[in-house]
């Protein structure tokens, strides 16, 4: 039934076959062998890709709420054991999940020995029930009327530099000095290359083009971690940078670190599940860790 239900919500057994990482030839039997056993035709093959029959948008009706009672079964087994259990399916951008989310993991085992987590990584905001996903986490992710959204943290947005670099080209003591410097930025989004500064006490923007560009938050701190120039990073994967001596701050009395949330996105029929609420509340937990409170 968890099957029909995918295969349905996807629209072609390739993607089905891809999540579960078996051939595409064993989701079509298995598929076959549903409808042999409901003796009806369920769903329509064509070069399109799937579409459901009438009998089966009934029995698609009757697989999501009987697996939805197995959900119901599995939280209810987990709050009279104590005990946390299943795979959280997670969707987190390559940067926040490179630098935050994956140092997490270890921490979130030793608490919950029997919860598996999946990561999918991508910058771009996905369709949660379609790609199959029980929790995205995102910075300053919008909010739609299908998700809940939880703030589960902050972060801000400074510029940083190798040692490296730095020691090669000199540390900018002004931002008119940054015209001299080699820039990172992002192609993706461009509100984030106009960097904000308090100069004489009034906020003002100064937009930069880049010497180098990319798509990619984690390609641009690739960029940086490897000498390449100034960028303007997340000061919430930075820190441990700094801590590490990999990344120093500029021109820290000059930027306007501003403040941003940070949200945990999840399908309002899966919020109550335990295993749901223990990574709720352990990454809560993680985030306060990383950054003092904003002012």
């Amino acid at each position: 039934m968890a099957l029909f239900v995918r295969v349905a919500t996807r629209g072609t057994l390739s993607a089905v076959a891809r999540e579960r990482n078996v051939p595409v030839s064993q989701v079509s039997r298995s598929l076959s062998r549903i409808e042999r056993q409901c003796g009806v035709r369920l769903v329509q093959r064509s070069t399109q890709g799937l579409s459901l029959t009438a009998e089966g948008q009934t029995f698609l009706g009757y697989c999501q709420r009987i697996t939805g009672t197995l959900e119901e079964l599995e939280a209810e087994f987990a709050h009279q054991t104590r005990e946390v259990s299943g795979t959280v399916q997670v969707a987190v951008s390559p940067a926040l999940g490179h630098f935050i989310i994956v140092p997490s993991l270890a921490g979130l085992y030793e608490r919950h020995p029997r919860l598996q987590i999946e990561l999918h990584s991508d910058d771009r905001l996905i369709d949660m029930a379609l790609e199959g996903v029980d929790l995205t986490l995102r910075s300053g992710a919008p909010h739609t009327e299908s998700m809940m959204a939880r703030q589960i943290g902050h972060h801000g947005r400074a510029l940083y530099a190798s040692p490296a670099y730095l020691a090669r080209f000199g540390t900018p003591a002004h931002p008119d000095e940054l015209l001299s410097h080699r820039l990172i930025t992002n192609s993706a989004a461009q509100h984030l290359n106009r960097w904000p500064f308090i100069l004489d006490g009034t906020p003002i923007e100064r937009p930069v083009q880049g010497h180098y560009r990319a798509n990619s938050t984690g390609i641009m701190m690739t960029m940086v971690l490897n000498d390449l120039g100034i960028c303007r990073c997340n000061t919430l994967i930075a820190a441990p940078l700094v801590a590490q001596g990999k990344l120093r701050p500029v021109l820290e009395d000059w930027v306007d670190v501003q403040n941003f949330p940070i949200y945990a996105l999840l399908m309002p029929q899966r919020h109550h599940l335990p295993k749901i609420q223990a990574c709720l509340e352990y990454w809560s937990q993680w985030f306060q860790t990383l950054l003092p409170p904003p002012p």
